[in-house]
């Protein structure tokens, strides 16, 4: 059965939305915990959570 309480990042009424201060501190700290850097570009509040998720994974973190 299908989970139903999640959206699509791309499905957000506010997706389009620069990303809020909170996903850019969070997205800085996962790219530190994943060896990565952290993204240059100003992101949407969609593309960030989409990062975030991406990010966790590589950080070893639970979804």
């Amino acid at each position: 059965m299908a989970d139903n309480t999640e959206k699509d990042p791309k499905d957000w009424v506010s997706g389009s939305d620069p990303m809020t201060g909170a996903q850019e501190s969070y997205l800085k700290t996962l790219a530190e915990q994943a060896q990565e850097s952290p993204p240059e570009d100003d992101l949407t509040k969609a593309e960030a959570s989409e990062l975030i998720d991406k990010m966790r994974q590589k950080a070893g973190l639970e979804h």
